[in-house]
């Protein structure tokens, strides 16, 4: 699980936000504005397009916050409104370039792994955020909702607009396309599991 959970705010700080004390909206930003930026950095893997992404979100966060009810922890509704807002920026960019969620696989991963710029030995260790990086958007979203957020398939399924077996089957492509590039016993997910495991 990311960062968010262990973020506490005062609720008296969150009644103080709803009602558009700037104080408590800069109180809220400082201590979320760090996760924030790390999981639009994730989607986007440009520093650029992911601080304009925690704009986006905050201003969003501030516009909705009287809507807040308090049945998650706030960091919980934090983190959902940036997921959103990292995977509209994605949609936007697979449709200026006449992508689609359903791109084949196999156009994007045709060939001998050498092919992709992927080493064939064992010797030339990647670190896991440069396997992630070599994963096409779609894909890296999945493993990194999953793996590393913690959502189950069926939220990411309605965070996409997909099926769960659509995520499940960009999870499980993904998991073969980083066992090459990571030794099983080098890597374990950030919830104990090794690559693989869903």
């Amino acid at each position: 699980m990311s960062k968010f959970a262990d973020i506490k705010i005062d609720p008296g700080i969150i009644k103080r936000a709803a009602q558009g004390d700037v104080r408590a909206h800069e109180i809220i930003y400082r201590a979320f504005s760090a996760p924030v930026y790390s999981i639009c950095l994730r989607f986007t893997k440009a520093p650029a397009q992911a601080e304009d992404l925690v704009q986006e979100t905050f201003i969003e966060i501030m516009r909705s916050i009287a809507q807040f009810r308090g049945e998650a922890a706030l960091g919980s509704w934090i983190r959902r409104i940036a997921v959103t807002k990292s995977l509209m920026f994605l949609r936007s960019a697979w449709t200026k370039r006449g992508q689609s969620l359903g791109d084949d696989w196999d156009d994007v991963t045709a060939g001998e792994p050498v092919s992709h710029g992927i080493s064939c030995h064992p010797d030339d260790a990647m670190d896991l955020d440069m396997a992630l990086a070599s994963l096409p958007e779609v894909s890296r979203a999945v493993v990194w909702l999953h793996d590393v957020e913690g959502f189950t398939h069926k939220e990411i399924a309605g965070l996409m607009g997909k099926t769960e077996s659509f995520s499940k089957s960009q999870l499980s492509r993904a998991y073969q396309r980083l066992r090459p590039l990571l030794s099983a016993s080098e890597v374990a997910q950030p919830n104990g599991a090794a690559i693989g495991s869903y």
